[in-house]
């Protein structure tokens, strides 16, 4: 079961082609309740797309869909508490999508979570059953439950957000470095999907793209006036994430499917 956020009036008018990069487009946005999903839906919002956003709180995803609809008066932007770790409840959730709009042009996922310890030999295995589940296993539902539909797209992408830690995990981030680790190795996999279903149906290259944005950390406001004295060294705004998910579709299926767009020093 789903419980759905909505904006009656832009819904209205959903088919109605808007100002912006991503003019007429249709995103979903995975864990959009966070700091990272507000700067994004209010983002997207802004660049004229279709918004969808889901997340497990429906009190800090009903605040990110306010704030996307306020930023963007008339856009339409959506949410639903969607059960990511349940593939059909997601393959459901991709499907009311595209019925409802038509298309499915992307899907961001934001969903995250870190555990760690001081040591390695003091990692707690507790930490690895709940990353599972957070950092992979909603990967690979989304990945599934979204494949064809973004295939289908003349500008499809999946983008995964990562973090540098899995190319060079530290001793105390073993569950959390890992956990990222197979979730780059499964969006890579699907974009080797991608690949191939370019040269299956004659194409120059890939229609769509699968890639991974990767950060050291993220900062937000409210970090910030937690901590005024913390310089948040090589962490990326979660805003500055945003404006680079969205120019993600600025650049073609060729330019990003299968790699890493590193948004901070590589280790």
């Amino acid at each position: 079961m789903s419980d759905r956020v909505q904006n009656t009036a832009a819904n209205k008018g959903k088919n109605m082609v808007g100002n912006g990069s991503l003019s007429g487009a249709v995103i979903a946005v995975a864990g959009a309740g966070g700091p990272a999903g507000h700067a994004t839906l209010v983002r997207l919002a802004e660049a004229g797309a279709v918004v969808v956003g889901a997340d497990n709180n429906p009190v800090r995803l009903a605040e990110a869909v306010d704030a996307a609809r306020y930023a963007r008066g008339g856009a339409t932007v959506t949410g639903e508490t969607v059960d990511l770790l349940d593939l059909d409840n997601t393959r459901a959730w991709a499907d009311r999508i595209e019925k409802e709009h038509g298309r499915i042009d992307g899907l961001v996922h934001l969903v995250g979570g870190w555990r760690g310890s001081a040591t390695f030999a003091e990692t707690d295995l507790a930490d690895w059953d709940l990353l599972e589940k957070l950092l992979i296993r909603t990967v690979q539902h989304t990945s599934l439950a979204f494949y064809d539909a973004l295939q289908r797209s003349d500008r499809g992408r999946y983008l995964l957000i990562s973090a540098a830690g899995a190319s060079k995990p530290t001793a105390g981030n073993a569950a959390y470095s890992a956990a990222k680790a197979a979730a780059e190795a499964w969006t890579l996999a699907m974009a080797d999907g991608f690949r191939k279903a370019g040269i299956t149906e004659g194409a120059e290259g890939p229609r769509s793209a699968a890639a991974i944005l990767v950060v050291k950390a993220l900062v937000h406001d409210a970090m910030r006036a937690e901590r005024p004295n913390a310089k948040f060294a090589g962490f990326t705004d979660v805003k500055d994430l945003a404006e680079a998910i969205e120019g993600v579709w600025g650049k073609t299926a060729a330019e990003v499917n299968g790699n890493r767009l590193w948004l901070t020093e590589k280790p």
